[in-house]
């Protein structure tokens, strides 16, 4: 279905990857009718502050404030904000829906929209998504469960995000369950051996850990999501060579799963931040075009 796309006959896409910095709004508008094979967007969940990550390292220390293994003490040395955006909206839903309205318009007939929001907004987005998609288009509602940080004791610590999965069209849409990573079995001793190795597949609720705090894949963005999350949905909901469109990029994760599974991204954001860090991690990936943005320069 890729060979059909028309970003590969207009100048800015040209059929290599891309990351564009800008209103996402005004390149959503500039973007060509379904051209789009998969849209995965995380927008901003309206926490009503601004989102920043603090750096911060750990010295030895005999007087340390925390301790770690072997009752070892360490010290906490913070290096100030590296990387920061506001999330406050007085209508949230009036910034959402003109981009849903576009997103709609470029993605393919067999394309699918996975929303990444949390409990805050995501009532009210599939009420939108309804209207704009058509009820019979609505394929799932994906919970990520995760464990990590602070425990509320007033109320029911919240560990999960919500992801609505959209088709544009119900009878058309691309579902590989097949190319999904599968998952362990949690009484394997009831399914057999060659079931257990083999593990099952993933139901609509996932399990997957935050980005580790120290890890590899740590980028320094405040809400990066996990690798292993958008290499399940791009495994899923595309084939080699589809396109897919982020744009609400932020550390860039879509296209690390794109580039990982052999797709092409088309990334947008409009936060210097997000711009470099993407630099940073898909600065060497072949074919890429930047737009609006000088991956040289300082973020």
């Amino acid at each position: 279905m890729s060979s059909t796309n028309p970003l590969r006959d207009t100048p800015e896409g040209s059929g290599d990857n891309t990351i564009h910095f800008g209103d996402n709004l005004g390149v959503l508008c500039d973007l060509p009718s379904e051209a789009f094979d998969l849209i995965y967007v995380d927008p901003p969940f309206n926490t009503g502050r601004r989102q920043s990550l603090r750096r911060q390292t750990h010295v030895q220390s005999p007087g340390g404030d925390r301790v770690g293994f072997g009752d070892r003490r360490y010290d906490t040395v913070h290096e100030g904000v590296s990387r920061a955006f506001d999330d406050a909206f007085d209508d949230y839903l009036g910034w959402l829906e003109p981009r849903l309205v576009e997103a709609r318009r470029v993605l393919a007939p067999h394309g699918t929209l996975y929303l990444h929001l949390d409990y805050r907004e995501v009532h009210y987005a599939k009420v939108l998504l309804d209207g704009l998609f058509g009820r019979a288009c609505f394929l799932n509602e994906l919970i990520w469960a995760y464990d990590f940080g602070g425990r509320s004791k007033r109320r029911w610590p919240t560990k999960h995000d919500t992801i609505l999965v959209y088709v544009k069209d119900p009878k058309r849409y691309h579902f590989d369950a097949e190319a999904v990573d599968r998952i362990p079995y949690m009484a394997p001793g009831l399914v057999g051996k060659k079931k257990a190795a083999r593990g099952k597949l993933p139901t609509d609720t996932w399990w997957h850990t935050i980005v580790p705090t120290a890890g590899a894949e740590r980028t320094g963005y405040p809400t990066q999501k996990p690798l292993g999350i958008l290499r399940r949905i791009v495994a899923a909901s595309t084939r080699p060579g589809d396109h897919v469109l982020d744009f609400c990029a932020g550390s860039g994760t879509t296209g690390a799963a794109a580039v990982e599974l052999d797709r092409r991204f088309y990334l947008v954001d409009d936060n210097p931040a997000a711009m470099a860090v993407m630099a940073d991690r898909l600065g060497a990936t072949s074919n890429l075009r930047w737009i609006g943005w000088n991956p040289a320069q300082e973020g």
